[in-house]
């Protein structure tokens, strides 16, 4: 006797719901996801085991490479512009609205202010090649760091200062940094660090 033929069905299967559901999840990552700043010098942090989240927002960062270089960053564009003009004023350089615009998008800045208009009319490309060897000057001698975070200062008073030091950075720059903002009445701020793992004990 003959085996009884079975007849095939479709294997359709509706992927609209599965489709719908990996939008919802893009977007809400996209939504949700803060992106990392662009600097111009790469920095690896010291260990530690601390564990306290430094805010997203309203943060001046200070950004420290091994060589001794000091650059900085502000996280509003009002804050960058406000700035900006107030340091540019102290020094009497005045900007373009051109070149107030680029600078309001710049991820991170650390050039002299008397460099920063030929600074600021380069293309995108050629600073940030710039931008790595050069530095905020932080010496006793023309201290501009200090002026760039007392208008920062001026501009948002809820600011959080953070210092971001590379591992290999000397000490006696980084004391510098601290000393620079002591003198600013600045003796609250974040030291940002990498999390020590178990197996580094």
């Amino acid at each position: 006797m003959g085996r009884a033929k079975i007849k095939k069905k479709s294997t359709f299967i509706d992927m609209t719901a599965m489709s719908d559901v990996t939008v919802l999840l893009l977007t809400f990552f996209m939504l949700t996801s803060t992106f990392v700043k662009k600097e111009p010098v790469e920095v690896t942090t010291p260990a530690s085991v601390s564990e306290i989240k430094i805010p997203e927002t309203n943060i001046l960062q200070i950004l420290i490479d091994p060589s001794g270089k000091v650059f900085m960053s502000l996280d509003k564009q009002s804050d960058l512009r406000a700035t900006l003009e107030g340091v540019g004023k102290e020094y009497g350089v005045t900007f373009t609205p051109e070149q107030i615009k680029k600078f309001m998008l710049s991820a991170t800045f650390g050039v002299p202010i008397k460099s920063m208009k030929t600074y600021l009319d380069l293309p995108t490309d050629k600073q940030d090649a710039v931008l790595k060897n050069e530095g905020i000057p932080c010496d006793s001698v023309d201290n501009q760091f200090k002026a760039w975070v007392r208008n920062a200062r001026a501009v948002n008073a809820d600011l959080r200062i953070a210092i971001k030091a590379d591992q290999s950075t000397p000490y006696s720059i980084i004391k510098n940094v601290m000393a620079s903002l002591q003198d600013l009445r600045e003796n609250r701020y974040n030291l940002i660090t990498s999390l020590r793992t178990t197996s580094e004990n």
